[in-house]
């Protein structure tokens, strides 16, 4: 289980809080959802689970065990919002490799065929997959590092609605075997997945009923 309670973050440089009282927990092989507007802190809060950034108060457990910025970057993965934007190999082995050279043909392999790529080549390039294959390849570079939380950043953004769907298709299929935390500003086909829900505005947190909400189909 991960557990964050009362967390807050405050950088020096903001004139107000960007994260307040924040308490939440989720499960192995659940997907939590987090919808809120852009400048709500859903980014901050994403950047300080992984390690990036630290909170100026609260306590985050893996279990009973309670984590530093540093147990944070060996305990999640993430991925950024336009993660192909950053993709640094000429192919798709070496952008799986980065720093990671020890990993055999076999553990490469074997992260594309859980992102459904099993059908690419080790010498393709990332940058002439589609869209959808790029997000695809960006999961499988975390997957890879076999995190104990997958944590995803607007992951449809800039996607088409077939591709939507798919990418949605995807996560519930992850979520099998692995735990995953979801912020957006447009939940659309990721309601129906998510096991728990909530909605972050001005840095608070709060649980949210999804009934009254709008829900697309994932086929």
């Amino acid at each position: 289980m991960l557990y964050l309670k009362n967390l807050e973050y405050h950088p020096p440089a903001t004139p107000n809080p960007i994260l307040h009282n924040i308490n939440l927990e989720l499960a192995p092989q659940e997907l939590g959802l987090i919808i809120g507007p852009s400048g709500s802190g859903k980014s901050s809060l994403l950047e300080i689970l992984a390690g990036l950034a630290e909170p100026t108060g609260g306590q985050i457990f893996w279990k009973d065990r309670e984590l530093d910025s540093v147990d944070l970057q060996y305990l999640g993965g993430i991925v950024f919002q336009f993660p192909e934007r950053h993709f640094c190999g000429h192919t798709i082995l070496e952008e799986l490799r980065l720093g990671h050279p020890e990993l055999k043909s076999s553990q490469v392999k074997e992260a594309l065929c859980e992102v459904g790529l099993e059908h690419v080549s080790f010498d393709d390039s990332p940058h002439n997959l589609s869209g959808g294959q790029q997000r695809r390849l960006a999961l499988a570079v975390q997957l890879i590092r076999k995190p104990n939380v997958l944590m995803l950043d607007e992951p449809t953004a800039g996607l088409d609605w077939l591709m939507r769907r798919q990418l949605a298709n995807l996560l519930a299929k992850l979520k099998s075997h692995w735990m995953l935390l979801v912020v957006t500003h447009d939940p659309g086909e990721l309601l129906n997945i998510a096991d728990r829900h909530w909605k972050i505005e001005e840095g608070n947190l709060t649980t949210v009923d999804t009934t009254n909400m709008r829900t697309g189909l994932v086929i």
